[in-house]
């Protein structure tokens, strides 16, 4: 329990939005409860929300102590009141989520309260999953990333034993990782392979490709198929071998092909003819194809898993996705 007095300058405020100031990692929705609840007392007594303070009021608040620290991106995750996430797979060790377009995985200069580990660490402390007050070091983290502006699924270790496994596979390159995305026009061949080296300039957070090496470059290889065309534009699911920074949206855009809502490294004239905010592109499924030991995750290798629906297919295409029918079985694409 904490007490504050009330000064001259906080007179005068209602006694909810006070709350929400004096107690910033207090989720609004909670702080309404805890007035409900009266464990929010006004000179000893329970208040109305909307009560307005005097100078000299005493305010009791029964309120958990970390609500009480200072908002930092360590403990943001307290004032996500209702965690939003699209979970694909979940058990002890590991949760699989389907990130939205729009939502940044890890906290920026720009936000650290709406991102997805947030909600997922959210999510867990809820669950009474985790408890930072019980670790020493460990904190639930994401094993992959995807853009900002891009969708799909995001691997999330929720023990220290399966982060550490996983980070390994991911290194290792024993997870094949599959997207949809929607091009501007038509790939010709309609399967085959973009290779190519990467250089990112990190002011600018962009990348160039090349057609053979060149100082900085990283080597960048997408096996790709085409699944359908409509309307100027085509549905083509693309496999990662590497895992380069924007490899996919920048080696179509090389190929005289950027993808939809791609203002990057798209052309705005394309754009034009279609309303969409971000660039049709989806990590839509995940296989773990693991070739050595993955001690505690070993009972997943050989599984996969899809997201049921991707806004931009059903859109522009009206089509189910390709591959509901493969009941986990490892697949690759042409030309491998």
């Amino acid at each position: 329990m904490k007490e504050f007095t009330i000064g001259k300058n906080d007179a005068g405020q209602r006694l909810d939005r006070w709350l929400g100031k004096a107690v910033p990692l207090l989720p609004a929705p909670l702080a309404q409860k805890y007035i409900r609840l009266k464990r929010v007392k006004l000179n000893g007594k329970g208040a109305k929300r909307d009560t307005r303070l005097n100078p000299g009021d005493l305010l009791a608040l029964y309120i958990n102590d970390e609500f009480f620290d200072a908002p930092a991106p360590e403990n943001a995750f307290l004032s996500v009141f209702q965690p939003q996430l699209d979970i694909v797979y979940e058990d002890e060790n590991l949760l699989l989520v389907n990130k939205r377009p729009g939502l940044v995985v890890h906290p920026d200069e720009h936000e650290y309260v709406n991102t997805l580990i947030t909600h997922i660490q959210a999510y867990l402390y809820q669950k009474n999953e985790w408890n930072p007050k019980q670790e020493n070091a460990f904190t639930p983290a994401l094993c992959n990333r995807i853009d900002r502006n891009t969708g799909g699924i995001v691997i999330a270790a929720k023990t220290a034993e399966a982060l550490r496994i996983m980070n390994q596979k991911v290194k290792d390159r024993e997870i094949e990782k599959y997207y949809l995305c929607a091009i501007h026009g038509k790939m010709a061949p309609l399967s085959g392979k973009l290779e190519g080296y990467i250089v990112k300039d990190e002011a600018r957070n962009q990348v160039t490709v090349h057609s053979h090496p060149v100082t900085g470059g990283r080597t960048a290889v997408t096996l790709y198929r085409t699944l359908q065309m409509k309307n100027g534009l085509s549905l083509v699911e693309c496999e990662l071998v590497t895992g380069r920074t924007h490899q996919i949206r920048a080696q179509f855009a090389a190929a005289g092909h950027p993808l939809l809502g791609d203002g990057k490294y798209g052309r705005n004239r394309d754009n034009r003819r279609y309303d969409r905010k971000f660039q049709a592109l989806w990590s839509y499924r995940l296989v773990f194809s693991f070739t050595t030991d993955a001690g505690i995750l070993e009972p997943l290798n050989g599984r996969s898993w899809q997201v049921d629906h991707v806004d931009f297919v059903d859109e522009y295409f009206g089509k189910a996705l390709p591959g509901a029918s493969f009941n986990g079985k490892t697949r690759t694409l042409p030309n491998k």
